[in-house]
């Protein structure tokens, strides 16, 4: 990897580890690959969780006070099915995002005969991370709450317990666009049904009594509005980054590319892969249950903080 000024503002100049420094092979790239990767982060899987409650909520006052009630079968039934397969989506891609390994660089692989394997060409530079003693790749960053250098990192969301980089992008994209959606869904319901009640003097409205149910849509419309508009963008800004191979870190420092750029169709292909289909939208895509089980019974979580 040939040196490049803006990478010493990430690293600092440490010798190598040595023949007697200790070096875990358990954390090689194959192994990496057969455990789950969970991170213990109490604020992490606080805003996880809080995140499948406000769902599960939205959920219940869409379901429970808006749609069963309704004498309209069909308008029950559509937005009813339509609500809970996005909320499905949504809550499955929050789940791929957080355990998923974002594209964690073995931890302490900087030792003298791991370089000697590399057969480095003279003249060429790399970099090791001071923090986790690894091998530090081109555009990757070292993650304090992960304690891992991540490949592409583009931020540490703790409402999804994780870091958003190279491996796990295209489900914290999806997240984002279901949440906005089923948000937006959730917001028409609302207004709809606030309508209805009126017109209708709040007789039959609800099996609740008027004071709860306005209460309870009026705590589905904030959350809907504040979610909207947090997932909305946060939408734009990935299909941003992605369509111009730049991570947000990489944009907050001003670093100037020294990779080729894969921009617009390039970069989306490269992040969700092959040519536009269904697949990018689905969440559920590579996904094996049998592997996953496999995983867990080979040591459970291995990259946990």
């Amino acid at each position: 990897m040939q040196s490049s000024g803006h990478r010493f503002r990430d690293v600092e100049h440490h010798p190598l580890l040595t023949e007697n420094d200790s070096y875990d092979s358990s954390s090689s790239e194959a192994d990496m690959a057969d455990r789950v990767w969970f991170i213990r982060d109490g604020c992490g899987m606080v805003c996880a969780i809080m995140t499948w409650l406000l769902v599960v909520y939205a959920d219940f006052v869409v379901t429970f006070v808006m749609l069963l009630p309704s004498k309209d079968f069909w308008y029950s039934v559509i937005n009813g099915v339509l609500f809970n397969c996005l909320a499905v989506l949504a809550l499955s891609s929050h789940l791929r995002t957080m355990l998923t390994d974002p594209g964690a660089v073995p931890k302490g692989n900087a030792t003298k005969e791991y370089m000697e394997s590399l057969q480095l060409k003279p003249g060429e530079v790399i970099y090791k991370c001071p923090k986790c003693c690894s091998i530090k790749p081109e555009r990757a960053h070292h993650c304090s709450i992960c304690k891992r250098c991540i490949r592409k990192m583009d931020h540490h969301c703790p409402w999804v317990n994780n870091c958003v980089g190279e491996k796990n992008q295209r489900f914290f994209v999806l997240f984002t666009m279901y949440i906005a959606l089923i948000s937006a869904h959730a917001l028409i319901l609302c207004g709809f049904q606030f309508f209805s009640c009126v017109r209708g003097q709040w007789i039959e409205c609800s099996d609740f009594s008027p004071p709860v149910t306005v209460i309870l849509m009026i705590f589905l419309c904030l959350e809907g509005f504040l979610f909207l508009t947090f997932t909305a963008v946060m939408f734009g800004t990935q299909i941003h980054s992605i369509c111009n191979d730049e991570t947000e870190i990489e944009r907050l420092k001003s670093e100037k590319p020294t990779w080729e750029r894969r921009l617009r169709w390039e970069g989306m292909k490269s992040v969700f892969g092959g040519q536009p289909s269904l697949l990018w939208i689905n969440p559920f895509a590579g996904f094996r249950i049998r592997r996953l089980l496999l995983r867990a019974k080979k040591g459970g979580p291995e990259f946990s903080v």
